[in-house]
């Protein structure tokens, strides 16, 4: 009678976990799928957020450059005005061969070897230049 008993106990338990596993199991599944949307949900508005900040920098950067480029220009124009106005060929030729530096250092031309002459006109070495 005793182990009637705890047989029947046995089989109880084991029919309450079946009906609580039948109800429980779906139920955590969509609990599950639940948690998974918030968390996509959550990491789709991160990469939203990244994005828009990765625009306003790159607003900023324009705004900056664009500021930079106005600046510049007022410089030229005051330069220009100068040089118009008051300095001689020496000087504008002077700025020419700076330009031409400039623009050697960054690789643009070949380079250059300034020999003395009349007006201090730059030759530049092409042989140079082919070589690389």
């Amino acid at each position: 009678m005793r182990n009637s008993k705890a047989l029947v106990g046995i089989v109880a338990a084991v029919g309450i976990l079946i009906i609580v596993l039948m109800f429980g199991l779906p139920l955590y599944n969509v609990w599950q799928q639940e948690m998974a949307g918030k968390a996509e949900m959550a990491k789709a508005e991160q990469n939203r957020k990244i994005l828009i900040e990765e625009a306003r920098a790159r607003l900023e950067a324009e705004k900056l450059n664009a500021q930079a480029e106005v600046e510049r220009a007022k410089g030229m124009a005051e330069a220009m005005k100068l040089e118009n106005g008051t300095l001689n060929s020496t000087y504008n030729q002077y700025l020419f061969i700076r330009t031409l530096e400039k623009l050697a250092d960054k690789g643009d031309l070949p380079q250059i070897i300034y020999m003395p002459s009349e007006g201090l006109v730059p030759v530049l070495d092409v042989s140079k230049k082919m070589e690389q």
